[in-house]
């Protein structure tokens, strides 16, 4: 049976009718041998795929980048984790809670490329990255460099660190459309002075999905002597990479966006030989300086969502990590490549495959951006969010493995016929 065939015999058979993991283990033992760019423009592989998640039918979700749901493979693991918890109860919580934290954050570290004494699991990018933020020993007049695009939590940690220690905040704007990375490297390195303590970059761009190019960032940062803190909330397991080749000091991302773990969970990486010098969130003794872990107190919370982050990394190495990267760009491409010559839409996302991956933003001119995300669903069901501020105005658009090149068609038509 050849593969078209056999996707073709698989797509007839839903994947809810097996047992899910068998279903997809079954899919991707398959097809294993075809290459990533080709299997990404197979609509009968990703529609097996899609048939493994309960989808809502009142509207085309095109924004997936806030929270990705969970396949039902996930989800149903995590009720029976939620179930086993509470089964065990308090004695869950004082035998092996934390034992099953740290394997956990090894697996993480492991996805991540770097040591299990470089990772933790916080609860979300925010937490993670306003942890660096607030836990400098800041004095007056020390300076941050970030830019506006960055994202507003992050940006408000900042402020707060502004008003309580009198910390100088360096804001850079970052083009949509870059001529070269030397543009955004020289960015960043304009706005370094000698009182320049840390820089802030993202790694994916939450509002355009613009990547940018973090080692450069990192090598010009570390030449004048800057740390940089990395946000990563889109970019991890969304394009494959490892933390250590970026070469950057921090690094916090969020896994229900596309590692698809349940809410409540994320990662701190911080670079072995510094967790010393960060000031736990919340007060922590009994630890060694140089241990990661005592970054990691947050008191009682949902641990089985912990244990479903085995699950979620399980699921993503089935499909494989260079097939979803290749399948969410194809899909962002599909789209923007219909629609960036139109005359009254403006692509706010690079056209450069390097500097981009399934996030993409456009606008309707003439059209504030509210009007367009209330239009698309109300008129076309078509579900997106606004972004309107720091140079970009269009809303945002972020499929996901389930979404279908048919459901594309339809965003298409949608934003040609607003013309």
């Amino acid at each position: 049976m050849d593969k078209r065939s056999f996707l073709k015999n698989l797509g007839m058979i839903p994947m809810a009718t097996l047992p899910l993991w068998q279903s997809l283990e079954l899919l991707t033992k398959q097809t294993r041998h075809i290459h990533a760019d080709t299997i990404a423009q197979d609509e009968d592989f990703w529609e097996a795929i899609r048939s493994g998640y309960k989808l809502k039918p009142d509207y085309i979700n095109l924004e997936n980048g806030y929270y990705c749901f969970l396949p039902q493979e996930i989800l149903e693991s995590y009720l029976n984790h939620i179930r086993e918890v509470n089964y065990q109860g308090s004695y869950y919580m004082r035998t092996v809670q934390w034992d099953n934290k740290r394997k956990m954050a090894a697996k993480l570290a492991e996805l991540a490329g770097c040591t299990a004494e470089e990772l933790i699991i916080t609860r979300n990018t925010t937490e993670s990255l306003d942890m660096i933020i607030g836990g400098q020993s800041w004095k007056a007049g020390d300076e941050a460099v970030m830019a506006e695009q960055d994202y507003g939590a992050m940006l408000d940690m900042f402020k707060q660190v502004e008003k309580r220690y009198g910390v100088v905040r360096k804001v850079v704007s970052i083009p949509n459309h870059p001529a070269s990375d030397a543009e955004i490297v020289n960015l960043y390195a304009r706005a370094i002075t000698e009182k320049t303590r840390l820089l802030m970059v993202c790694h994916m761009v939450n509002i355009t999905g613009q990547i940018l190019p973090i080692r450069k960032i990192c090598d010009m940062a570390h030449s004048k002597g800057v740390e940089v803190l990395v946000d990563g909330a889109h970019a991890f397991a969304h394009i494959n990479f490892s933390i250590p080749d970026l070469d950057c000091d921090y690094y916090g991302a969020s896994l229900h966006k596309w590692l698809s773990v349940p809410l409540g969970s994320g990662i701190l990486y911080v670079k072995k030989g510094k967790s010393s010098k960060i000031w736990p969130l919340l007060g922590e003794e009994g630890k060694k300086e140089d241990d990661i872990y005592r970054l990691n107190h947050i008191g009682t919370h949902p641990v089985h969502t912990d244990l479903a982050i085995a699950n979620a990394i399980e699921f993503y190495l089935k499909i494989g990590r260079d097939r979803k990267e290749a399948r969410l760009r194809y899909l962002q491409n599909y789209w923007t490549s219909r629609v960036r010559n139109l005359s009254h839409i403006q692509v706010n996302t690079p056209e450069d495959p390097k500097r981009y991956c399934g996030i993409g933003n456009v606008g309707v001119k003439g059209m504030k951006p509210q009007e367009l995300a209330e239009t698309l669903l109300k008129k076309f069901k078509i579900y997106t969010v606004a972004i309107d501020g720091a140079g970009v105005h269009g809303c945002r658009i972020t499929p996901n493995l389930y979404t279908t090149t048919k459901e594309l068609d339809v965003f298409v038509e949608s934003l040609k016929a607003l013309g």
